[in-house]
Protein backbone atom coordinates (compact mmCIF):
# COMPACT_ATOMS: atom_id res chain seq x y z
CA UNK A 1 0.00 0.00 0.00
CA UNK A 2 1.59 3.47 -0.92
CA UNK A 3 1.99 6.70 1.24
CA UNK A 4 -0.95 8.03 -0.28
CA UNK A 5 -3.24 5.32 0.46
CA UNK A 6 -2.37 4.64 4.01
CA UNK A 7 -3.04 8.11 4.20
CA UNK A 8 -6.20 8.24 2.55
CA UNK A 9 -7.43 4.76 4.47
CA UNK A 10 -6.43 6.44 7.63
CA UNK A 11 -8.33 9.79 7.13
CA UNK A 12 -11.33 7.43 6.66
CA UNK A 13 -11.12 5.43 9.67
CA UNK A 14 -11.19 8.75 11.39
CA UNK A 15 -13.79 10.31 9.39
CA UNK A 16 -15.86 6.80 9.98
CA UNK A 17 -15.26 7.92 14.05
CA UNK A 18 -16.22 11.55 13.74
CA UNK A 19 -18.83 11.55 11.08
CA UNK A 20 -19.86 15.03 11.56
CA UNK A 21 -16.59 16.97 11.84
CA UNK A 22 -17.29 18.97 7.90
CA UNK A 23 -13.39 19.91 8.91
CA UNK A 24 -11.60 15.66 9.06
CA UNK A 25 -14.49 15.35 5.29
CA UNK A 26 -13.03 18.36 3.97
CA UNK A 27 -8.95 17.20 4.09
CA UNK A 28 -10.38 13.37 2.99
CA UNK A 29 -11.88 14.63 -0.13
CA UNK A 30 -8.84 16.53 -0.75
CA UNK A 31 -6.67 13.71 -0.33
CA UNK A 32 -8.89 11.70 -2.53
CA UNK A 33 -9.01 14.72 -5.56
CA UNK A 34 -5.03 14.94 -5.33
CA UNK A 35 -5.21 10.78 -6.10
CA UNK A 36 -7.44 11.62 -8.67
CA UNK A 37 -9.98 9.55 -7.23
CA UNK A 38 -12.77 12.90 -7.94
CA UNK A 39 -16.43 11.12 -7.83
CA UNK A 40 -15.39 9.76 -4.08
CA UNK A 41 -14.02 13.28 -3.60
CA UNK A 42 -17.06 14.66 -4.37
CA UNK A 43 -18.90 12.31 -1.99
CA UNK A 44 -16.86 13.45 0.77
CA UNK A 45 -17.42 17.35 -0.27
CA UNK A 46 -21.39 16.95 -0.19
CA UNK A 47 -21.41 15.21 2.84
CA UNK A 48 -19.31 17.77 4.47
CA UNK A 49 -21.59 20.28 3.24
CA UNK A 50 -24.71 18.85 4.74
CA UNK A 51 -23.29 19.61 7.83
CA UNK A 52 -21.80 22.67 7.18
CA UNK A 53 -23.93 24.50 4.37
CA UNK A 54 -22.71 27.37 2.03
CA UNK A 55 -19.22 27.34 3.10
CA UNK A 56 -16.47 28.74 0.77
CA UNK A 57 -13.63 26.31 0.83
CA UNK A 58 -16.52 23.08 0.74
CA UNK A 59 -18.27 24.92 -2.16
CA UNK A 60 -15.34 25.67 -4.06
CA UNK A 61 -14.09 21.85 -3.42
CA UNK A 62 -17.30 20.49 -4.56
CA UNK A 63 -16.90 22.32 -7.89
CA UNK A 64 -12.99 21.18 -8.32
CA UNK A 65 -14.51 17.73 -7.55
CA UNK A 66 -16.95 17.89 -10.23
CA UNK A 67 -14.72 20.17 -12.50
CA UNK A 68 -12.25 16.77 -12.86
CA UNK A 69 -14.94 15.21 -14.01
CA UNK A 70 -15.92 16.68 -17.09
CA UNK A 71 -19.18 18.22 -15.24
CA UNK A 72 -18.65 21.86 -15.71
CA UNK A 73 -22.65 21.80 -16.37
CA UNK A 74 -22.96 20.72 -12.93
CA UNK A 75 -20.41 22.93 -11.23
CA UNK A 76 -21.54 26.16 -12.74
CA UNK A 77 -25.19 26.31 -11.03
CA UNK A 78 -23.38 25.95 -7.71
CA UNK A 79 -21.42 28.85 -8.26
CA UNK A 80 -24.29 30.37 -9.65
CA UNK A 81 -26.60 30.38 -6.67
CA UNK A 82 -23.75 29.86 -3.86
CA UNK A 83 -22.16 33.39 -4.79
CA UNK A 84 -25.94 34.97 -5.02
CA UNK A 85 -26.62 33.99 -1.77
CA UNK A 86 -23.30 34.69 0.54
CA UNK A 87 -20.29 36.74 0.80
CA UNK A 88 -17.90 35.09 -1.65
CA UNK A 89 -14.43 34.31 -1.26
CA UNK A 90 -12.39 35.56 -4.05
CA UNK A 91 -11.04 32.05 -4.71
CA UNK A 92 -14.83 31.33 -4.91
CA UNK A 93 -15.30 34.30 -7.42
CA UNK A 94 -12.50 33.23 -9.32
CA UNK A 95 -13.49 29.94 -9.87
CA UNK A 96 -16.80 31.33 -11.28
CA UNK A 97 -15.14 33.54 -13.63
CA UNK A 98 -13.26 30.19 -15.42
CA UNK A 99 -16.40 28.51 -15.48
CA UNK A 100 -18.53 31.39 -17.08
CA UNK A 101 -16.28 31.96 -19.25
CA UNK A 102 -16.04 28.32 -20.59
CA UNK A 103 -19.72 28.45 -20.74
CA UNK A 104 -19.35 31.43 -22.83
CA UNK A 105 -20.80 33.99 -20.30
CA UNK A 106 -18.06 36.33 -20.98
CA UNK A 107 -19.47 39.12 -19.46
CA UNK A 108 -20.25 37.41 -16.41
CA UNK A 109 -17.27 35.91 -16.42
CA UNK A 110 -15.51 39.37 -16.41
CA UNK A 111 -18.00 41.03 -14.05
CA UNK A 112 -16.88 38.03 -11.34
CA UNK A 113 -12.97 38.55 -12.21
CA UNK A 114 -12.80 42.54 -11.46
CA UNK A 115 -14.85 40.72 -7.87
CA UNK A 116 -12.22 38.13 -7.39
CA UNK A 117 -9.30 40.85 -7.95
CA UNK A 118 -10.91 43.14 -5.84
CA UNK A 119 -11.08 40.79 -2.82
CA UNK A 120 -7.85 39.28 -2.88
CA UNK A 121 -5.63 41.39 -5.51
CA UNK A 122 -3.35 38.22 -5.20
CA UNK A 123 -5.40 36.13 -6.87
CA UNK A 124 -5.15 38.57 -10.50
CA UNK A 125 -4.39 36.32 -13.68
CA UNK A 126 -2.50 38.02 -16.10
CA UNK A 127 -3.52 35.03 -18.66
CA UNK A 128 -7.55 34.59 -17.47
CA UNK A 129 -7.59 38.76 -17.54
CA UNK A 130 -6.12 38.76 -21.51
CA UNK A 131 -9.11 36.36 -22.23
CA UNK A 132 -11.82 38.40 -20.36
CA UNK A 133 -10.27 41.58 -22.60
CA UNK A 134 -10.70 43.00 -18.99
CA UNK A 135 -9.35 46.54 -18.70
CA UNK A 136 -5.33 47.37 -19.15
CA UNK A 137 -4.02 50.13 -19.19
CA UNK A 138 -4.93 52.50 -22.36
CA UNK A 139 -7.01 49.66 -23.29
CA UNK A 140 -10.82 51.34 -23.84
CA UNK A 141 -13.32 49.28 -22.51
CA UNK A 142 -16.71 48.72 -23.49
CA UNK A 143 -19.57 46.24 -21.91
CA UNK A 144 -16.49 44.23 -20.39
CA UNK A 145 -14.51 44.35 -23.80
CA UNK A 146 -11.46 45.74 -24.60
CA UNK A 147 -11.51 47.58 -28.20
CA UNK A 148 -8.25 47.08 -28.76
CA UNK A 149 -6.90 44.06 -30.51
CA UNK A 150 -4.60 41.10 -28.56
CA UNK A 151 -2.26 42.96 -26.38
CA UNK A 152 1.77 43.80 -28.12
CA UNK A 153 2.18 41.86 -31.34
CA UNK A 154 -0.21 39.87 -33.53
CA UNK A 155 0.52 36.81 -31.88
CA UNK A 156 0.10 38.21 -28.00
CA UNK A 157 2.36 38.89 -25.36
CA UNK A 158 1.07 35.85 -23.64
CA UNK A 159 -0.49 32.29 -25.11
CA UNK A 160 -4.38 32.11 -26.73
CA UNK A 161 -5.62 28.83 -25.36
CA UNK A 162 -4.60 27.18 -22.11
CA UNK A 163 -2.15 24.64 -22.83
CA UNK A 164 -2.29 20.99 -21.55
CA UNK A 165 -0.23 18.06 -21.83
CA UNK A 166 -2.94 14.96 -21.26
CA UNK A 167 -1.83 11.97 -19.20
CA UNK A 168 -4.91 9.93 -20.68
CA UNK A 169 -4.09 7.35 -24.15
CA UNK A 170 -5.93 5.36 -26.92
CA UNK A 171 -5.76 2.88 -23.88
CA UNK A 172 -7.97 5.28 -21.85
CA UNK A 173 -10.21 5.41 -24.68
CA UNK A 174 -12.80 2.24 -24.85
CA UNK A 175 -13.48 0.89 -28.20
CA UNK A 176 -13.19 3.15 -31.52
CA UNK A 177 -10.59 1.19 -32.93
CA UNK A 178 -11.25 1.99 -36.68
CA UNK A 179 -11.06 5.83 -35.71
CA UNK A 180 -7.78 5.22 -34.03
CA UNK A 181 -6.42 3.44 -36.66
CA UNK A 182 -6.78 6.42 -38.89
CA UNK A 183 -5.52 8.88 -36.40
CA UNK A 184 -2.81 6.36 -36.01
CA UNK A 185 -2.44 6.74 -39.59
CA UNK A 186 -2.33 10.70 -40.40
CA UNK A 187 -1.42 11.78 -36.77
CA UNK A 188 1.19 9.44 -35.11
CA UNK A 189 3.30 7.50 -37.31
CA UNK A 190 4.27 10.29 -38.67
CA UNK A 191 5.68 11.68 -35.38
CA UNK A 192 7.06 8.86 -34.34
CA UNK A 193 8.77 8.16 -38.21
CA UNK A 194 9.16 11.20 -39.37
CA UNK A 195 12.40 10.29 -41.42
CA UNK A 196 10.24 7.78 -43.63
CA UNK A 197 7.35 9.89 -44.13
CA UNK A 198 9.50 12.73 -45.18
CA UNK A 199 11.30 10.27 -47.38
CA UNK A 200 7.78 9.81 -49.37
CA UNK A 201 6.94 13.53 -48.98
CA UNK A 202 4.50 13.58 -46.42
CA UNK A 203 4.95 16.37 -43.92
CA UNK A 204 3.90 15.52 -39.99
CA UNK A 205 0.44 17.52 -39.89
CA UNK A 206 -2.51 17.79 -41.10
CA UNK A 207 -6.30 17.72 -40.28
CA UNK A 208 -8.99 15.33 -39.24
CA UNK A 209 -12.42 16.24 -38.99
CA UNK A 210 -14.18 13.75 -36.64
CA UNK A 211 -18.14 13.85 -37.08
CA UNK A 212 -21.15 11.99 -35.18
CA UNK A 213 -23.68 12.18 -32.68
CA UNK A 214 -22.83 14.28 -29.46
CA UNK A 215 -21.79 12.22 -26.80
CA UNK A 216 -19.21 9.67 -28.72
CA UNK A 217 -16.17 10.57 -27.51
CA UNK A 218 -15.04 12.85 -29.83
CA UNK A 219 -13.51 15.32 -27.88
CA UNK A 220 -11.92 12.65 -25.44
CA UNK A 221 -10.21 10.61 -28.92
CA UNK A 222 -8.52 14.07 -29.36
CA UNK A 223 -7.52 14.87 -25.44
CA UNK A 224 -5.91 11.17 -26.01
CA UNK A 225 -3.83 11.57 -29.06
CA UNK A 226 -2.36 14.77 -27.64
CA UNK A 227 -1.72 11.94 -25.01
CA UNK A 228 -0.60 9.15 -27.49
CA UNK A 229 2.47 11.52 -28.97
CA UNK A 230 3.47 13.40 -25.84
CA UNK A 231 2.09 16.26 -27.84
CA UNK A 232 0.84 19.86 -26.15
CA UNK A 233 -2.86 20.15 -26.73
CA UNK A 234 -4.98 23.10 -27.26
CA UNK A 235 -8.39 22.38 -26.92
CA UNK A 236 -10.60 25.96 -28.82
CA UNK A 237 -13.81 26.96 -28.02
CA UNK A 238 -16.20 29.08 -29.63
CA UNK A 239 -15.75 31.93 -27.37
CA UNK A 240 -11.90 32.28 -27.26
CA UNK A 241 -12.29 33.06 -31.19
CA UNK A 242 -15.53 34.54 -31.62
CA UNK A 243 -15.37 38.87 -31.04
CA UNK A 244 -17.96 41.59 -31.94
CA UNK A 245 -15.23 43.95 -33.14
CA UNK A 246 -14.38 43.60 -36.42
CA UNK A 247 -11.25 41.83 -37.23
CA UNK A 248 -10.82 40.76 -33.62
CA UNK A 249 -11.85 37.18 -34.48
CA UNK A 250 -9.41 37.05 -37.16
CA UNK A 251 -6.60 38.31 -34.87
CA UNK A 252 -7.75 35.64 -32.33
CA UNK A 253 -7.62 32.62 -35.29
CA UNK A 254 -4.27 34.06 -35.72
CA UNK A 255 -2.73 34.18 -32.52
CA UNK A 256 -3.78 30.74 -31.34
CA UNK A 257 -2.31 28.97 -34.53
CA UNK A 258 1.09 30.83 -33.64
CA UNK A 259 0.43 29.57 -30.47
CA UNK A 260 0.35 26.11 -31.40
CA UNK A 261 3.55 26.72 -34.05
CA UNK A 262 5.75 27.89 -30.98
CA UNK A 263 4.60 24.74 -29.21
CA UNK A 264 4.71 21.89 -31.59
CA UNK A 265 4.56 18.95 -31.68
CA UNK A 266 0.66 20.38 -30.68
CA UNK A 267 -2.61 19.09 -31.08
CA UNK A 268 -5.11 22.00 -32.10
CA UNK A 269 -8.55 21.18 -31.52
CA UNK A 270 -11.17 22.74 -32.28
CA UNK A 271 -14.94 21.88 -30.60
CA UNK A 272 -18.30 22.72 -32.38
CA UNK A 273 -15.89 23.90 -35.59
CA UNK A 274 -19.24 24.29 -37.72
CA UNK A 275 -19.62 27.63 -35.47
CA UNK A 276 -16.64 28.99 -37.26
CA UNK A 277 -16.63 26.88 -40.23
CA UNK A 278 -20.16 27.10 -41.59
CA UNK A 279 -21.11 27.28 -45.54
CA UNK A 280 -20.13 30.56 -46.72
CA UNK A 281 -23.27 30.46 -48.59
CA UNK A 282 -25.52 30.63 -46.20
CA UNK A 283 -24.22 33.60 -44.73
CA UNK A 284 -25.51 37.34 -45.57
CA UNK A 285 -22.79 39.47 -43.83
CA UNK A 286 -19.28 39.85 -44.50
CA UNK A 287 -18.11 39.59 -41.29
CA UNK A 288 -18.48 35.47 -40.73
CA UNK A 289 -16.93 35.11 -44.49
CA UNK A 290 -13.62 36.95 -43.14
CA UNK A 291 -13.51 34.76 -40.18
CA UNK A 292 -13.74 31.83 -42.67
CA UNK A 293 -10.86 32.75 -45.04
CA UNK A 294 -8.82 33.32 -42.14
CA UNK A 295 -9.26 29.87 -41.30
CA UNK A 296 -8.53 28.74 -43.94
CA UNK A 297 -5.05 30.93 -44.61
CA UNK A 298 -4.04 29.59 -41.52
CA UNK A 299 -4.80 25.98 -42.39
CA UNK A 300 -2.51 26.22 -45.39
CA UNK A 301 0.46 28.10 -43.47
CA UNK A 302 0.13 31.09 -45.71
CA UNK A 303 2.38 32.74 -43.55
CA UNK A 304 4.00 30.34 -41.36
CA UNK A 305 4.44 26.61 -41.39
CA UNK A 306 1.95 24.31 -39.46
CA UNK A 307 4.73 21.24 -39.83
CA UNK A 308 4.17 19.75 -36.34
CA UNK A 309 0.88 20.46 -36.00
CA UNK A 310 -1.80 18.66 -36.23
CA UNK A 311 -5.48 20.22 -36.08
CA UNK A 312 -8.38 18.00 -35.38
CA UNK A 313 -12.44 19.11 -35.21
CA UNK A 314 -15.31 18.42 -34.29
CA UNK A 315 -19.07 18.41 -35.15
CA UNK A 316 -22.36 16.63 -34.89
CA UNK A 317 -23.77 19.00 -37.82
CA UNK A 318 -21.06 17.86 -40.80
CA UNK A 319 -23.18 19.04 -43.76
CA UNK A 320 -22.87 22.54 -42.16
CA UNK A 321 -19.65 23.23 -42.48
CA UNK A 322 -18.03 25.19 -45.90
CA UNK A 323 -16.86 22.76 -48.88
CA UNK A 324 -13.73 24.44 -48.84
CA UNK A 325 -12.41 23.11 -45.48
CA UNK A 326 -12.81 19.71 -46.66
CA UNK A 327 -10.07 20.55 -49.70
CA UNK A 328 -6.89 18.59 -49.05
CA UNK A 329 -4.25 19.76 -46.93
CA UNK A 330 -6.78 21.15 -44.94
CA UNK A 331 -9.13 18.37 -42.91
CA UNK A 332 -8.05 15.80 -45.64
CA UNK A 333 -9.24 13.29 -43.61
CA UNK A 334 -12.91 13.22 -42.68
CA UNK A 335 -13.50 10.26 -39.88
CA UNK A 336 -17.31 9.11 -38.76
CA UNK A 337 -17.71 8.33 -35.10
CA UNK A 338 -20.23 6.21 -34.22
CA UNK A 339 -21.85 5.24 -31.02
CA UNK A 340 -19.77 2.41 -29.52
CA UNK A 341 -20.37 -1.23 -29.99
CA UNK A 342 -20.98 -3.94 -27.81
CA UNK A 343 -17.50 -4.48 -26.96
CA UNK A 344 -16.39 -0.63 -26.66
CA UNK A 345 -19.99 -0.49 -24.56
CA UNK A 346 -18.86 -2.86 -22.30
CA UNK A 347 -15.36 -1.73 -22.59
CA UNK A 348 -16.47 2.25 -21.50
CA UNK A 349 -18.67 0.70 -18.72
CA UNK A 350 -15.93 -1.11 -17.30
CA UNK A 351 -13.63 1.90 -17.26
CA UNK A 352 -16.54 4.29 -15.57
CA UNK A 353 -16.62 1.76 -12.79
CA UNK A 354 -12.95 1.62 -11.90
CA UNK A 355 -12.33 3.50 -8.99
CA UNK A 356 -15.65 2.55 -7.33
CA UNK A 357 -17.20 0.29 -4.96
CA UNK A 358 -18.30 -2.65 -6.90
CA UNK A 359 -18.72 -6.77 -6.86
CA UNK A 360 -19.37 -8.70 -9.83
CA UNK A 361 -20.71 -7.05 -12.67
CA UNK A 362 -21.67 -8.47 -16.02
CA UNK A 363 -20.42 -5.45 -18.47
CA UNK A 364 -21.10 -8.08 -21.51
CA UNK A 365 -25.01 -8.47 -20.48
CA UNK A 366 -25.28 -4.70 -19.65
CA UNK A 367 -23.76 -3.89 -23.10
CA UNK A 368 -25.85 -5.82 -25.15
CA UNK A 369 -29.07 -4.16 -23.89
CA UNK A 370 -27.59 -0.54 -24.69
CA UNK A 371 -27.41 -0.54 -28.41
CA UNK A 372 -27.05 2.76 -30.02
CA UNK A 373 -26.08 4.71 -26.35
CA UNK A 374 -23.37 7.04 -26.84
CA UNK A 375 -20.44 7.47 -24.50
CA UNK A 376 -22.33 10.14 -23.05
CA UNK A 377 -25.44 8.11 -22.15
CA UNK A 378 -23.17 4.94 -20.27
CA UNK A 379 -21.88 7.85 -17.63
CA UNK A 380 -25.44 8.76 -17.00
CA UNK A 381 -26.10 4.79 -16.51
CA UNK A 382 -23.33 4.67 -14.12
CA UNK A 383 -23.86 8.50 -12.42
CA UNK A 384 -27.54 7.26 -11.64
CA UNK A 385 -26.66 3.36 -10.59
CA UNK A 386 -24.13 5.15 -8.31
CA UNK A 387 -26.75 7.68 -7.19
CA UNK A 388 -29.13 4.75 -5.91
CA UNK A 389 -26.23 3.04 -4.17
CA UNK A 390 -25.45 5.98 -2.15
CA UNK A 391 -28.80 6.63 -1.21
CA UNK A 392 -28.62 3.39 0.38
CA UNK A 393 -25.53 3.71 1.62
CA UNK A 394 -26.65 7.02 3.28
CA UNK A 395 -29.44 4.69 5.05
CA UNK A 396 -27.15 2.22 6.40
CA UNK A 397 -23.72 3.73 7.39
CA UNK A 398 -21.64 1.60 5.25
CA UNK A 399 -20.50 1.66 1.33
CA UNK A 400 -22.84 -0.75 -0.90
CA UNK A 401 -21.21 -2.18 -4.07
CA UNK A 402 -22.30 -1.71 -7.51
CA UNK A 403 -24.32 -4.77 -9.39
CA UNK A 404 -25.54 -5.45 -12.25
CA UNK A 405 -28.51 -5.14 -11.03
CA UNK A 406 -28.54 -1.53 -10.01
CA UNK A 407 -27.26 -0.89 -13.35
CA UNK A 408 -29.69 -2.66 -15.58
CA UNK A 409 -31.83 -0.42 -13.41
CA UNK A 410 -30.52 2.60 -14.09
CA UNK A 411 -30.27 1.67 -18.44
CA UNK A 412 -34.25 1.50 -17.71
CA UNK A 413 -34.40 5.32 -16.89
CA UNK A 414 -31.83 6.67 -19.48
CA UNK A 415 -32.91 6.81 -23.16
CA UNK A 416 -30.42 6.66 -26.28
CA UNK A 417 -29.40 10.12 -27.32
CA UNK A 418 -28.28 8.88 -30.38
CA UNK A 419 -31.93 8.81 -32.57
CA UNK A 420 -32.36 12.05 -33.26
CA UNK A 421 -28.89 12.67 -34.87
CA UNK A 422 -29.15 9.68 -37.17
CA UNK A 423 -32.76 10.85 -38.09
CA UNK A 424 -31.27 14.21 -39.23
CA UNK A 425 -28.46 12.24 -41.07
CA UNK A 426 -30.19 10.09 -42.98
CA UNK A 427 -31.49 12.45 -44.87
CA UNK A 428 -28.04 13.67 -45.89
CA UNK A 429 -27.16 10.48 -47.06
CA UNK A 430 -30.24 9.76 -48.82
CA UNK A 431 -30.32 12.84 -50.78
CA UNK A 432 -26.93 15.01 -50.39
CA UNK A 433 -23.83 12.40 -50.36
CA UNK A 434 -23.42 12.53 -53.88
CA UNK A 435 -19.02 12.91 -52.69
CA UNK A 436 -19.59 9.86 -50.72
CA UNK A 437 -18.37 11.78 -46.99
CA UNK A 438 -21.42 9.66 -45.41
CA UNK A 439 -20.83 6.71 -46.74
CA UNK A 440 -19.34 5.43 -43.35
CA UNK A 441 -22.99 6.35 -41.92
CA UNK A 442 -25.10 4.55 -45.17
CA UNK A 443 -23.05 1.73 -44.27
CA UNK A 444 -23.82 2.21 -40.10
CA UNK A 445 -27.29 2.16 -41.04
CA UNK A 446 -27.36 -0.55 -43.31
CA UNK A 447 -29.13 1.60 -46.10
CA UNK A 448 -29.24 0.19 -49.43
CA UNK A 449 -26.73 1.78 -52.12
Amino acid sequence: MGRDDTRIRALQEAVERSPDDPRLRAVLAESLLEDGRAADAEREYKAALKRSPGDDDLTLGLVRALCAQGRQETALPILDAHVELSDPSGELLLEHARLLLAAGRAEDAATQYRRAVAADAGLADPFLARRLKVRAPGGAVVDGKVRAGIEGSPDGDGEAVEAERPKISFSDVGGMEPVKEQIRMKVIHPLKNPDLYKAYGKRVGGGILLYGPPGCGKTHIARATAGEVDATYLAVGIHEVLEMWIGQSERNLHAIFAQARRAKPTVLFFDEVDALGASRADMRGAAGRHVINQFLAELDGVQSSNDGVLVLAATNAPWHIDHAFRRPGRFDRVIFVPPPDREARARILEILCLGRPAGEIDFEKLARRMEGYSGADLKAVVDIAVEDKLGVALESGRTEPLDTRVLMDAVKRVKPSTAEWFSTARNYVLYSNEGGLYDDVRAYLSLDT
